[in-house]
């Protein structure tokens, strides 16, 4: 059985560390992963629920996992099986998850946030027959849900009586969980995305993929992280390869019950933490005296405005590195941590272990260095494709090439640089508007907390720019702001670029992943020149 010790080091440099990760050898299968850490580490603490005063460590969680398997085939659930789980962030979330790999079956992870239209959504496109959810959610299966599962379909976390989940898993005995053969390229999850427009699209994942990310986000720093943090939902990725990467380095998971911009900073002194994703609204809180108090040997950002980065290491006290990764690829780009003269660049970075990359035109013919184009990703562990969507599967992966959507450059040293989204873009006039640029913009005044672009039809320019703004210190959203809004952009963005319609709102809707919602801004209204100020006609319309 290996012994957890690192593969790399960093004294080593990146393409070395690289060849080492891609030459190991991988686990059979996430339970197998699990296994491994149980046999040479079983005292150890795993994870630790601190909203909910929990700790279990690698033996007890890998024979609870068996239990799990256990309950599930007592249940009724077989290999290759759909099954929904819709829990916060509590110990039986990731224990179902763990059990359903280990019997070869699929979780259907469903957000939290979901309406019971959602919840209906996800349940019967992915084919699931049976449904985990927290008591916290159970007037959801009233109404749109009334009928969609027999009752004897459904377990409670939290619950009573013959339906309480956590009960059929103390009753279940490890000796009975099924051990079906794992194959690294079985399905283990449909995970529906966030996307920014039309119905998730639920991602075909398998065992590969997840073993993958967790091993790349383990090693490729050369870094021991013994104490990671996770506080965004255990239904979106992150958390699910956080684990992973957690039981690869042998070290121990703080998981949050949800995710806080005001405490993150606390939590990051309190536990400890030496690896996390690090969310730019937290750098909108006041500063406090804990915020250097942390050990943080890495942190991830993800889309963090480049002129940013500098005073979030310096205010920190750590070190922040970009990466990019999306649902379909896992990992896709990482910023080397010794890549010192590339802070505050607002590069991506290079690709991670196990991926490749291109940067093509319309045509889909490479493009030279410098040249704005879509970023392909390829390599093992992508995602199978969308679960029962041919075409859309078809679209985005062609001749082992993921077509990501984004619009990147890459420089002559291999870094790449995020422009935009093809389909996030505004056309005005006959000028291409990359959204993302403006806003990076205007989040960049102090005035600012969030800001979103959408496109508004227009019959003269066809789309119109319309900024969705919202505010932070007790600034008022008046004519006033509009205008100092508008002498800071000026001089920073071409004309064509500057948004005409503004509306200010409290607090932006977010994905589960914290991104913004665009989607859910999109439906706010049939109109968007309404409630907004018309710069150009000087009104509120």
């Amino acid at each position: 059985m290996p012994t957890p010790v690192p593969l790399t080091r960093p004294d080593q440099m990146p393409e070395e560390r690289r060849a080492i990760i891609e030459a190991a050898e991988m686990p059979t299968s996430i339970g197998d992963l699990l296994d491994q850490g149980a046999a040479d580490s079983p005292d150890r603490i795993l994870w630790t629920f601190f909203d909910e005063g929990i700790s279990h460590g690698y033996g007890e969680v890998a024979e609870t996992s068996r239990k799990v398997g256990a309950a599930l085939a007592r249940w009724g659930v077989a290999r290759g099986d759909m099954v929904a789980v819709m829990l916060p962030n509590v110990p039986a979330m990731p224990l179902t998850w763990l059990g359903l790999a280990r019997i070869g079956a699929v979780m259907v992870p469903v957000n939290t946030r979901y309406s019971a239209r959602e919840l209906r959504y996800a349940v019967e496109n992915s084919g699931a027959e049976r449904l985990v959810i927290h008591r916290d959610y159970l007037d959801l299966l009233d109404g749109e849900m009334r009928g969609v599962l027999p009752d004897d379909a459904v377990r409670i976390v939290g619950g009573q009586g013959n339906r309480d989940w956590e009960a059929d898993i103390a009753a279940a005995d490890p000796a009975h969980c099924p051990q079906p053969a794992i194959d690294r390229d079985d399905l283990v999850n449909i995970q529906y995305t966030s996307g920014t427009t039309g119905l998730p699209k639920g991602c075909m994942l398998t065992h590969r993929y997840w073993l993958t990310t967790g091993m790349v986000n383990a090693w490729r720093d050369g870094r021991r992280y013994a104490r990671i943090l996770a506080t965004t939902p255990f239904s979106y990725m992150d958390p699910q390869w956080l684990l992973l990467m957690t039981i690869y380095q042998r070290g121990t998971l703080f998981v949050g019950r949800k995710q806080s911009a005001s405490r993150f900073s606390r939590w990051l002194a309190e536990h400890r933490i030496q690896f996390c994703l690090f969310p730019e609204a937290a750098t909108k809180q006041p500063p406090a005296p804990h915020d250097n108090q942390n050990e943080v040997v890495r942190a991830n950002i993800y889309g963090v405005r480049a002129s940013a980065h500098t005073a979030l290491e310096a205010r920190y006290g750590l070190i922040a590195r970009e990466a990019f990764g999306m649902t379909e690829i896992g990992s896709g780009l990482y910023m080397p941590m010794e890549a010192t003269d590339m802070v505050g660049s607002g590069s991506c970075g290079i690709p991670t272990p196990f991926r490749r990359t291109r940067i093509v035109d319309e045509a889909g013919h490479d493009l030279p260095d410098g040249e704005i184009g879509e970023l392909l990703i390829g390599g093992p562990g992508l995602f199978l494709g969308y679960f029962r969507q041919p075409e859309a599967s078809a679209a985005a992966l062609r001749d082992g090439w993921f077509h990501t959507g984004d619009l990147f450059r890459r420089d002559t040293r291999g870094y790449h640089y995020i422009v935009g989204r093809k389909k996030d873009m505004i056309r005005r006039s006959g000028e291409n508007i990359a959204c993302r640029e403006v806003e990076g913009v205007l989040r960049d005044m102090d005035e600012i907390e969030e800001v979103a672009l959408i496109a508004v039809p227009d019959d003269m320019r066809g789309e119109e720019v319309k900024a969705y703004v919202s505010l932070h210190n007790g600034h008022a959203g008046d004519i006033a702001m509009v205008e100092r809004i508008m002498a800071y952009a000026a001089p920073r963005l071409a004309s064509f670029k500057l948004p005409r319609y503004f509306e200010f709102i409290a607090e932006m809707p977010r994905t589960a992943s914290f991104k913004v919602a665009k989607s859910e801004l999109q439906k706010a209204r049939n109109d968007h020149r309404t409630g907004s100020y018309d710069r150009v006609d000087g009104v509120w319309r």
